[in-house]
C-alpha cells in the first residue's frame, strides 16, 4: 500500500483533498497536515511514497524546500505541487528534485483532476517500488553471501573426518600391500538423470586422473558391474572385442584385479588393480581380499563422497540463486551506482568454492571454531553489523598486538 501526504497550511483545502482521495477507493494510506515541521515529524515515522504540496505553506516555506527536506527521509519519494504561482518554481529544477506534476488552484482543479493526477502517478510509483525492493533485496542477498564465505571457509578446515584424497590413499595402501598389485585407479561414476557421462578416476594417491574416458558401457569397469562381484583378468590383451575397449590408463598393463564398490545407489564405483608383483598372475586369494576391502572401502568413500556431494548441492543451489539474481538485475537495470552495484556470482562462487578446498589447518579445531562462529552469530542478532565489524576490528587489534609481543620477544 503506498503512503499519500497532503501539506497544506489551508485546513479547508488540505481536508477537500483528503476527502477526495479518501471516497476515491485508491488502495493507499493517507496523511495531512498543515505545515512544513508536521510533515517532517511525520515522515521521520512513516514512509512517503507520494506528496501533494502547496507550494506557499506560510511561514516562509514553500513546497520545494519541504520536498528537498523529505528526500532526506525518503530519497525516492514523487511530488505533485499545488500551487497558484506555478510561474515561480523552476520546471528542470522541480523535476530533479522529483516534482511530477503541477496542479493549479487557479485553473481547473477538482476533484476529477485532482484523482487523474494522484493516479497517474501511483501507476508509476507502485512497480517502480517494487523495483527499487527487489534490488534492494538482491543486495543484501549478495551481502549475506560475502558475509558467510569466511565462515564456511572456517568451517572447511574443521576436519571432514575422511576427505575424499585420503579415503581412496587409505583403500589403496592396504590393497596393494595385500594383493602385491604394482598400482591401480578408482573409476568413480555418479548416475545422472539427464543421461550425461561424467567419469572421475583416482589415482593411488587419490588425485584425481586427466583421461579421456570412453563411453562407459563399453568399459571393464562396466562388466565389472554388471558381474556384482570381484574379477579378474590375467590377460588384458585378450578383453578387447566389439562390445569392450580398454581405457587409456589400462591400456600399458598386463593383468587385472577389479570389484565394485558399494556406495550408493546414485553413485557406482569400481577398483581396478594392475599387474600383480613378481609378474604372478592374481589369484583367488587376492580376489577374497579385494572383496573384503570394496566393504570397509564402501564406507570410507561413502562419508567422503557424501561430504563431496551435500557441497555440491550447496553450490548448485547457491549458483542457481546467483545466476537467477543476475537475471533480474539485468532486466531491472541495476543500480547506476557502482558503489553499490553487487559482486558478480562467478566470483562469489569461486570464494565458495575455495572455501571448501581450503586445506585443513589443524589449529582450528571444532571446540574453538563452532563457539566462536555462534558467538558472531548472536552477536550480529542482538546488536547488527556495526556490532561485528567493531568485534572484527578488536580482533586485527590483538592480533597485531601479538604480532608485535612475538617480534620483541624474538628480538
Amino acid at each position: 500500500m503506498e503512503t499519500v501526504l497532503i501539506v497544506d497550511d489551508e485546513d479547508s483545502v488540505c481536508r477537500t483533498f483528503q476527502e477526495w482521495l479518501t471516497s476515491s477507493g485508491l488502495p493507499i494510506q493517507i496523511f495531512a497536515v498543515g505545515d512544513a515541521e508536521s510533515a517532517l515529524l511525520l515522515a521521520d515515522h512513516h514512509p512517503i511514497d507520494l506528496a501533494i504540496l502547496d507550494w506557499n505553506l506560510g511561514t516562509g516555506s514553500d513546497g520545494l524546500r519541504l520536498l528537498e527536506d523529505l528526500a532526506e527521509f525518503q530519497p525516492d519519494i514523487v511530488a505533485i505541487l499545488v500551487t497558484g504561482f506555478a510561474h515561480e518554481a523552476t520546471p528542470l529544477t522541480a523535476l530533479r528534485m522529483g516534482v511530477r506534476d503541477y496542479l493549479d488552484k487557479n485553473h481547473d482543479l477538482n476533484r476529477e483532476t485532482f484523482l487523474r493526477a494522484v493516479s497517474r502517478q501511483l501507476a508509476k510509483i507502485a512497480p517502480a517500488k517494487r523495483q527499487r525492493e527487489l534490488l534492494r533485496s538482491l543486495v543484501r542477498f549478495r551481502e549475506a553471501l560475502e558475509q558467510a564465505l569466511p565462515l564456511v571457509r572456517s568451517m572447511a578446515t574443521l576436519n571432514d573426518p575422511v576427505p575424499l584424497t585420503e579415503a581412496v590413499r587409505a583403500l589403496f595402501r592396504f590393497v596393494l600391500r595385500t594383493v602385491q598389485a604394482s598400482s591401480g585407479v578408482l573409476l568413480v561414476r555418479p548416475i545422472d538423470a539427464s543421461g550425461e557421462e561424467k567419469l572421475t578416476v583416482f589415482d593411488v594417491e587419490g588425485h584425481r586422473l586427466e583421461v579421456e574416458p570412453i563411453a562407459f558401457a563399453r568399459s571393464l569397469a562396466a562388466t565389472v558391474l554388471s558381474f556384482q562381484e570381484p574379477w579378474i583378468l590375467n590377460d588384458l590383451s585378450t578383453a578387447t572385442d566389439s562390445t569392450v575397449e580398454l581405457q587409456s590408463f589400462e591400456r600399458p598393463h598386463r593383468s587385472l584385479l577389479a570389484a565394485p564398490i558399494p556406495v550408493s545407489s546414485s553413485v557406482q564405483v569400481v577398483l581396478e588393480l594392475f599387474d600383480k608383483r613378481g609378474g604372478a598372475g592374481f589369484t583367488e586369494a587376492d580376489k577374497q581380499a579385494i572383496a573384503a576391502a570394496a566393504e570397509f572401502g564402501g564406507d570410507l568413500l561413502r562419508q567422503a563422497l557424501a561430504e563431496r556431494q551435500v557441497q555440491q548441492m550447496l553450490l548448485t543451489a547457491v549458483e542457481t540463486a546467483l545466476r537467477a539474481g543476475e537475471e533480474v538485475s539485468r532486466s531491472l537495470e541495476a543500480s547506476a551506482d557502482p558503489a553499490r552495484a553487487p559482486a558478480s556470482a562467478s566470483n562469489l562462487l569461486e570464494q565458495l568454492r575455495a572455501g571448501f578446498h581450503t586445506t585443513t589447518d589443524p589449529l582450528m579445531q571444532a571446540d574453538t571454531a563452532l563457539p566462536l562462529a555462534e558467538a558472531i552469530r548472536q552477536l550480529a542478532v542482538r546488536h547488527g553489523a556495526s556490532a561485528v565489524r567493531h568485534c572484527v576490528r578488536l580482533v586485527e587489534t590483538i592480533g597485531q598486538m601479538l604480532d608485535e609481543a612475538t617480534a620483541s620477544i624474538g628480538r
